[in-house]
């Protein structure tokens, strides 16, 4: 489940962003003061950070700039009604992420969010979802292998076999995957996700007995070891 602290001091925004997250899954955690939040930082791993500017005790601002300090890695979307070009730029430069002006649409913070966890899924370092059966990616060497055998890979392609290796065993429609890997919605008519799982098929399952890559008919693709089903 994803973490989110909602930084917010007005009580109908407040309920508003927590009720819309809370529906779509995350676990969300209310604050209204500065202080309160930058503590709460600091002991917690949080997914996102989501900030309004002007809040009691420190400003959203100085939250941002105390969290990096801190080298914290949450992704942090900074919400202000102050929304001309100079706070925009404050805001980043303090180390925000993003910067959404209010009011907003809820749809488009969502949007936002899940981009910015697409992005930082595809950027992490080596983690042990990356190994599955006897296939493993290294981020920070940007290397394949397969059964101790080096794949060389498009950039393209070594991020969709990331997606598909983040989400084993999971089967994944053709839009989820045009959305992560590509940041864009393709139209239903367009072969691009199926010309790059045949791309993936040809480099990592065509020379090993047992396939990885499977397409489920009707729905998209899922990558699995199933060699032990009967």
């Amino acid at each position: 489940m994803i973490k989110c602290l909602l930084v917010e001091d007005d009580p109908s925004m407040a309920s508003f962003i927590k009720e819309g997250l809370t529906d779509k899954g995350y676990q969300v955690q209310l604050v209204t003061d500065g202080f309160e939040a930058s503590d709460l930082i600091s002991r917690n791993d949080y997914d996102i950070v989501i900030l309004d500017i002007m809040i009691p005790s420190i400003d959203g601002f100085e939250v941002c700039k105390i969290t990096r300090r801190r080298n914290v890695k949450s992704i942090i979307i900074i919400l202000s009604a102050l929304g001309n070009h100079e706070e925009k730029i404050k805001g980043l430069e303090a180390g925000a992420d993003d910067f959404m002006s209010k009011p907003f649409h809820f749809r488009e913070l969502l949007a936002r969010i899940n981009a910015h966890l697409r992005r930082k899924q595809l950027e992490q370092g080596i983690f042990e979802a990356d190994k599955y059966a006897d296939l493993e990616v290294n981020v920070e060497q940007n290397s394949v292998k397969r059964a101790g055998t080096d794949i060389l890979l498009t950039p393209k392609e070594f991020n969709l076999l990331l997606f598909l290796l983040r989400n084993r065993e999971k089967v994944l429609s053709r839009i989820e995957i045009s959305q992560a890997v590509w940041d864009i919605h393709f139209s239903t008519n367009t072969n691009v996700v199926d010309v790059y799982i045949n791309y993936l098929r040809n480099k990592i399952d065509k020379n090993f007995s047992t396939k990885l890559i499977h397409t489920i008919k009707g729905r998209g693709y899922q990558l699995a070891d199933k060699s032990n089903e009967s």
